[in-house]
């Protein structure tokens, strides 16, 4: 008896870890989304601002009046570097998201192959919670 109600037990925790899983799930993928698109963002922003960087070089080096430029030029390269740090944080965390999302994924497969092999597995009715 002790056993039975064991089991009941540990199949409702596993039924609310599949659930929790199911539901992490697509915010997951959506953030890894999002993540992504930033990442192509910065990279793109930091090839603006190299190309601004040289083009204000070669300003100045045509230009006959002398002007100074090059404080502009140093912010330039230190909002690229900013961006470059940025790019870093975000590849990192997108790299988390992809191991917890393959995590997730291997976690949840597992589980229902143990809870298939127990013969514990019980599919509900669609129309009942």
């Amino acid at each position: 008896m002790a056993a039975l109600a064991m089991d009941e037990s540990a199949s409702e925790k596993d039924a609310i870890a599949e659930g929790l899983l199911d539901l992490l799930k697509p915010s997951v993928q959506q953030l890894d989304l999002h993540v992504h698109s930033m990442r192509e963002s910065q990279v793109e922003l930091r090839e603006h601002i190299d190309n601004l960087a040289s083009e204000l070089g070669r300003i100045n080096e045509h230009q006959k009046v002398s002007l100074d430029l090059d404080p502009y030029v140093k912010k330039l390269l230190n909002a690229r570097r900013r961006v470059v740090l940025v790019n870093n944080i975000l590849q990192n965390a997108q790299e988390r998201l992809r191991r917890l999302n393959h995590n997730v994924a291997k976690e949840t497969a597992r589980r229902k192959t143990m809870l298939e092999a127990s013969g514990a597995f019980i599919t509900r009715p669609s129309g009942k919670p």
